[in-house]
């Protein structure tokens, strides 16, 4: 068994977000999955059973627990996947349904990666939940962009999506951790999905993964994913578009991702992104 270690959303190895993947998990058990996911220490390992050509069923871990879906780690998977076998198209099978993902190498050898989401969703986030976000992550209602109401959304996984009226209140964040973990626990959330629109098509997110065993994630393909899910079903975009998201600049692993969102409603978000190998030292 080989762990393969890439760093997706960059072409820097430096940025992005570090996955562990395992292309070929046959035969391991879920309590081998989860020691390794921790062993690795990334905020999430894919790990990959082959089910026929071009097919695959694959399993999440963070060190802490199994998640339905991870974009980064998918990213990733299919980047070092296109590495060894050549560019294409993976069907994905994942907890959350079905993802298909394709990707190409550049001629500077630098593999992107295009997943397309399960069908997104978005609810009304209580007002007592909105309220217990907001004091675990030391927010006040003052520090919301109204034109962004709060709201949860799913594209593989939960996502409240919370705005930041400015760029300042977002590059601050000093949150709750043990309200905010208990919280998510309690409503299974995966991460937050804090945002600011600086321009119509480009945003800056941070997204808290106390579950995951992290403070922040680095740059999260499924949260984005959800945001084009709650861009489209609020009508704050006209699809069919592309919107920019740049996370991680806060934490020093500055990251891309952009976001497809087609017209037609109910189908999947595209989430694009380069994908680099992470050399053992």
């Amino acid at each position: 068994m080989e762990i393969l270690r890439y760093a997706a959303f960059t072409t820097d190895p430096a940025g992005g977000n570090p996955a562990g993947v395992v292309l070929d998990a046959t035969g391991l058990s879920d309590a081998e999955m989860q020691r390794i996911a921790a062993e690795v220490g990334y905020s999430e390992t894919a790990f990959l059973v082959p089910a026929g050509e071009g097919h695959y069923k694959v399993r999440y871990f963070s060190p802490k627990a199994e998640v339905p879906f991870c974009g980064h780690a998918t990213i990733a998977s299919a980047a070092a996947h296109a590495e060894r076998h050549g560019p294409g198209v993976l069907h994905l099978s994942t907890q959350a349904g079905p993802v298909e993902v394709s990707t190409k190498v550049r001629a500077d050898g630098t593999s992107t990666a295009t997943l397309i989401s399960v069908e997104p969703r978005t609810t009304p986030i209580s007002t007592d939940d909105l309220a217990a976000l907001l004091q675990a992550l030391r927010w006040t209602s003052d520090d919301l962009e109204p034109t962004l109401p709060p709201r949860i959304s799913f594209a593989g996984a939960w996502h409240p999506i919370v705005a930041a009226a400015s760029r300042q209140r977002l590059a601050k964040l000093d949150y709750d951790l043990a309200a905010l973990t208990g919280l998510m626990a309690r409503r299974d959330w995966t991460t937050i999905n804090l945002v600011h629109r600086e321009a119509d098509h480009v945003f800056h997110a941070r997204n808290p993964f106390p579950p995951g065993g992290v403070i922040e994630d680095p740059a999260t393909g499924a949260a984005a994913a959800a945001l084009g899910g709650y861009l489209r079903e609020l009508r704050l975009v006209a699809p069919p578009t592309t919107v920019t998201v740049r996370q991680g600049q806060d934490m020093g692993r500055p990251s891309l991702l952009t976001i497809g969102i087609p017209a037609q409603p109910g189908t999947g978000i595209a989430v694009t992104g380069a994908a680099v190998a992470l050399r053992p030292s």
